[in-house]
């Protein structure tokens, strides 16, 4: 059984259902396994002609042993992964792989499924209630809301920056009930992420059993390794390299591959592109790390973080420390962390203008946060001279999140997919909150309190 290990060092090591139950070490550091399983290329040669559901079993169960059984995990898969992934080529050898096909249409699905599933089978038959707490700055809080609506002995409360969701993201949360509740908080998303972090480590709320499904929580990277090894074994002659391109704001994605990287995948670079938030990019630059306080506003809205969670774990894979309020104690490889990952920051005008241009020149349609990828690649291909590399970059939204945007630069509504459609005429239920970390303790006591 693989234990978990805190970021920060100064917690006990962990089983997968502790390190999933709890969210966030009781340091304040974030789980990582402390051994981190092979896929060698025999392995993926055999996931080649496999479904997602499958490959997605073949890897989690590298992970899941002692925990849940090969039959449940087989079925937890084929539940949750019961929709299309689309891998669409571009150019040369350049694809873009499509995870918006799921049911709140972003990748966030593809983690928050499992999950709930995760967490519904660790719970079955028992008396105990789990509240998880999400910070969102546009999908999470969705795809988390409808992943766990009905789970039993799971209640989710969501909070989420009003200002900077689209309307789409906004009620996809608000306009569910029951086990959920959704929180406007008169902030942003890293204050929304504060507030979620403080509660975790409050005393005063001991008597509500507290978790979260943000990235912080080890149960949302496993799933999301799976895609990139399904894109590899899809696209490539086993053992030769790739490239990835991943946009990025809270990291949580780019773990995904970072990890699927140390399991054996042949990732040859892996490209982080951020929006105007460029607080790793700068560290990559100059090897000083400072957080935006407050984060920028940008239209590529999910990636608006100025404190990513997941730097911590970027950090502790390559040797190094840099805790909870972005203070590095140790400094990491940094020789081998630019070998491996390559950083931009792209800005809003770049990013509509990857929008139109790639529109005009490939047919092909992104919203924000595909844009902020397929630019920070762009970026990437104009200093290598390798136009033959195998690449994929990762569209992380349907379009139709954002139809307002897309119709201001090319002219047209995106189709909306089912998954979207009738909620302009659903009611919304939320509370409303200021940026106060006693009125939120107090609205957790007065909801989930004995």
């Amino acid at each position: 059984m693989i234990q978990f290990y805190s970021t920060n060092h100064k917690a006990p090591n962990v089983n997968l259902a502790d390190a999933l139950l709890t969210g966030q070490a009781p340091d304040l550091g974030l789980y990582l396994p402390e051994s981190i399983p092979q896929l060698d290329s025999e392995e993926l040669r055999t996931l080649k002609d496999k479904s997602y559901a499958e490959i997605a079993f073949a890897v989690l169960s590298k992970y899941t042993g002692g925990v849940f059984s090969d039959v449940v995990l087989k079925t937890l898969c084929k539940d949750a992964y019961n929709y299309d992934v689309p891998l669409e080529h571009i150019t040369n050898r350049t694809h873009i792989l499509r995870l918006d096909g799921g049911p709140t249409a972003s990748f966030k699905d593809f983690a928050a499924r499992m999950m709930a599933r995760m967490f519904g089978e660790l719970l079955k038959g028992s008396d105990q209630e789990l509240v998880i707490l999400t910070a969102t700055s546009g999908d999470t809080g969705s795809a988390v809301a409808n992943a766990f609506l009905g789970v039993p002995n799971v209640k989710v409360m969501v909070l989420f920056p009003p200002d900077e969701v689209s309307e789409r993201q906004r009620k996809q949360m608000t306009t569910l009930s029951g086990n959920i509740r959704t929180v406007a908080l008169d902030g942003k998303f890293d204050n929304c992420q504060a507030l979620v972090k403080q509660a975790f480590a409050d005393p005063n709320l001991e008597e509500i059993r507290l978790s979260s499904a943000n990235s912080i929580n080890i149960g949302r990277l496993l799933p999301q390794i799976v895609y990139y090894i399904y894109a590899y074994v899809r696209l490539a002659e086993i053992g030769e390299p790739i490239q990835i391109c991943v946009p990025s704001g809270n990291f949580g994605n780019m773990m995904g591959a970072l990890l699927a990287k140390r399991m054996g995948l042949p990732i040859e670079r892996l490209i982080i592109a951020t929006n105007a938030n460029d607080e790793v990019p700068v560290f990559f630059r100059t090897e000083e790390y400072h957080k935006i306080e407050p984060s920028r506003v940008c239209i590529s809205n999910a990636m608006n973080v100025g404190h990513p969670s997941n730097f911590a774990r970027v950090i502790d894979l390559y040797r190094g420390w840099i805790d909870q309020t972005g203070l590095i104690h140790r400094m990491p490889d940094l020789k081998r962390l630019h070998e491996d990952l390559w950083t931009v920051s792209v800005t809003d005008e770049e990013t509509r203008t990857s929008i139109r241009s790639a529109w005009q020149n490939h047919n092909l349609l992104l919203e924000p946060h595909g844009a902020v990828g397929w630019a920070g690649l762009k970026k990437y291909q104009d200093t290598e001279d390798n136009p033959d590399a195998l690449t994929v970059c990762v569209e992380t939204a349907h379009p139709a999140k954002f139809p307002e945007e897309i119709e201001q630069l090319l002219g047209i509504i995106p189709d909306t997919p089912p998954s979207l459609q009738g909620l302009e005429d659903k009611p919304e239920f939320h509370i409303e909150l200021d940026n106060d970390y006693p009125a939120f303790r107090d609205l957790l006591k007065e909801t989930y309190g004995a």
